[in-house]
This record gives C-alpha cells, sequence and structure tokens, in this order.
C-alpha cells in the first residue's frame, strides 16, 4: 500500500512539476512578445512576470530530484554495467549489491545533509530572490528528493536478493543499423 502511494505520488509529483514548467514558460514566452505589440502593450505591461525564470528553475529542480528516485525504481538511472556484464555469476551478484548498497549510503548521505542545511536556511530566514519564498522549502527537495531515492536503492536491493531480479527498461538503441539496398 506505502508502495503504490509513494509510486503514484513520484510519478504525479515529476508529471505537475513537468506541467508547470512549461505552462509558465510558455506564458511568459507568449507575454515577452505581447508586449511588443503596441496594441497589446498597455494589456501586458501592467503584468509582471519577472518570477517566471526562478520558479521554472525551482520546478526542474524538483522535478530532477523526484525523477531520480523514479530512475532507481523502474531502472533507467543511468548505470555503467559494462565490469557487471562480465564479471561471472558470483561476481556479478556482489557487485550489483554493492552497487545498491552504495547507491543508497550515498543518497542517505546527501539526504542527512540536505536536511541539516535546510534548517540552517530556515534559522537563517533566507528568502529567494524574485519569488520571495523561503530557501529551506525550495531546498527541501534535496532531503526529500534523496530520502526516497535512498528507498528506491534499499527497495532494489531488498528485490534482487530476493528475487535476483534488477528493473529493467526496455532496450532501445538511438542509433538504427543501416539495411543494405538489395
Amino acid at each position: 500500500m506505502l508502495n503504490r502511494l509513494l509510486d503514484r505520488l513520484e510519478e504525479t509529483l515529476v508529471a505537475t512539476f513537468m506541467a508547470l514548467a512549461t505552462l509558465v514558460i510558455f506564458a511568459a514566452v507568449v507575454h515577452r512578445y505581447t508586449s511588443q505589440i503596441p496594441a497589446l502593450w498597455a494589456y501586458a505591461s501592467r503584468i509582471d512576470l519577472s518570477w517566471a525564470q526562478e520558479l521554472c528553475i525551482f520546478l526542474f529542480i524538483w522535478m530532477a530530484k523526484f525523477g531520480a528516485a523514479y530512475g532507481v525504481r523502474t531502472g533507467i538511472h543511468i548505470g555503467v554495467d559494462v565490469l557487471v556484464n562480465n564479471a561471472g555469476p558470483r561476481w556479478r551478484h556482489a557487485l550489483i549489491v554493492t552497487g545498491l548498497l552504495l547507491g543508497a549510503a550515498f543518497t542517505a548521505v546527501i539526504a542527512v545533509l540536505g536536511a541539516r542545511w535546510c534548517l540552517f536556511m530556515h534559522q537563517s530566514g533566507q528568502v529567494s530572490n524574485d519569488l520571495e519564498w523561503p530557501r529551506w522549502i525550495v531546498y527541501l527537495c534535496i532531503p526529500l528528493g534523496s530520502g526516497l531515492m535512498c528507498y528506491r536503492f534499499l527497495q532494489a536491493t531488498v528485490r534482487y536478493l530476493r528475487t535476483g531480479e534488477l528493473a529493467a527498461h526496455a532496450q532501445t538503441h538511438a542509433i538504427q543499423p543501416l539495411q543494405e539496398d538489395r
């Protein structure tokens, strides 16, 4: 039940952040070009979208942090597996478990340090430049996203130890081999 809830939350957050960033950028671009049309300038000049760029940056950062956790869960996170694929079965198992546990440890450290940073930002009372949001809220994506990513690494480790399977995505090739003309 918890995993399904986290799965849905993860997917919803990533899609929502991406959609919001797209809409804000679209609105800012339309505003920029309509303000150059004399007939529309009187209306467009009343709207201040100076905060749009900062909001899009924040949305992209939050999307990336939760998108990375989604990538670990679905097996699409970037990995270099040349050594693992060329190792024997015993070494392969040890390398996979070690890699997953190191990923969990790294993201746990980032989550803890991110939480400490958010606490520092909260105590300092700093706000963002354009939106004037408390910086600790902006940086909250670091402990939340990294904590979720750590959980996904641990979840993948348990799944691998129980079943011997890793989450994997469909293999696709960016460059298709050329077919010879006959």
